[in-house]
């Protein structure tokens, strides 16, 4: 069972009960940020968006079917008030929920059904555990989300023509990609940057990021960058849980081989995956 299948599980579930990203990661023994990414990557959904919009289609088919009472529909799928179920039922539907009980029919939603996940194309990576100093970064930063992820080489080609020649101090290597902590919403800031010597404050619109001395999970992506979503699929929901390890909130990392060519998309990179420490101080 993979991590996104258990959090589905844990979704289904307690529907009824109050959730929130941290407590379906606390269910799945995970962090939020790893939860999100499995989530996010194995589904194309944010975790709270998938909830909420399985949650208001199954109030809609009660609804459909002669609920007498609109409040206690809204208070059995998670609602305090009629206001803030009728508001995020016409945020879903476009219509309210007395239209749909009027109607009697739910024919005209575009209701949402469980998700029903298979395992990705990519195999399950095996990782490496290493330590990574302080990095101070420069770069391009976008927000992002699962569905959006397609413009990020556009990203990259505007960084890369536009902006990158023009970056002092860089430290010798190849650019690097940073993908922030997704939020409630699954949405998260990516960033196409390059290691700079000093932290003095970048041109707009570019921006400046300074990642802790920490522990990582090292992930190789050998195959054609436009499959690196499947390999981000296989470490969220099966090589982490495998090793034992826990990502942390932090940003990942990803770094180009040498041998990558932005021409082809090949020749392959590394995901670095930050860890959480346990009380002793190493990484679980």
């Amino acid at each position: 069972m993979s991590l996104a299948d258990k959090a589905l599980w844990v979704i289904e579930r307690n529907s009824s009960r109050e959730l929130t990203l941290g407590s379906v990661a606390a269910a799945c023994n995970v962090s939020r940020s790893h939860l999100a990414n499995a989530f996010g990557t194995a589904s194309g959904w944010p975790v709270m968006a998938y909830l909420r919009a399985r949650r208001l289609s199954e109030a809609a088919k009660r609804l459909a079917a002669g609920a007498p009472d609109i409040l206690s529909v809204a208070l059995e799928f998670g609602y305090g008030s009629h206001e803030a179920f009728t508001r995020a039922f016409r945020d879903q539907f476009d219509t309210t929920p007395e239209e749909v009980r009027n109607a009697g029919s739910t024919e005209r939603l575009a209701l949402v059904a469980p998700l029903r996940l298979t395992n990705g194309r990519a195999r399950t990576p095996i990782p490496t555990v290493r330590e990574l100093g302080r990095l101070r970064l420069v770069g391009l930063s976008a927000p992002c989300s699962y569905e959006s992820a397609i413009g990020i080489p556009a990203q990259w080609q505007a960084f890369m023509c536009d902006h990158y020649a023009d970056i002092a101090d860089k430290a010798p290597g190849i650019p690097i990609g940073v993908c922030r902590a997704p939020d409630e919403d699954g949405c998260f800031e990516y960033m196409c940057a390059t290691e700079v010597l000093s932290a003095a404050p970048p041109r707009k619109p570019l921006a400046y990021l300074e990642t802790e001395p920490r522990t990582y999970a090292v992930f190789e992506h050998r195959d054609h960058i436009s499959t690196i979503y499947d390999t981000y699929t296989a470490i969220w929901n099966e090589a982490l849980p495998a090793a034992g390890l826990n990502a942390a909130n932090g940003p990942v990392l990803e770094f180009h081989n040498e041998a990558f060519d932005p021409g082809t998309g090949l020749g392959g990179l590394q995901i670095w995956i930050p860890l959480e420490r346990n009380g002793n101080g190493s990484a679980a």
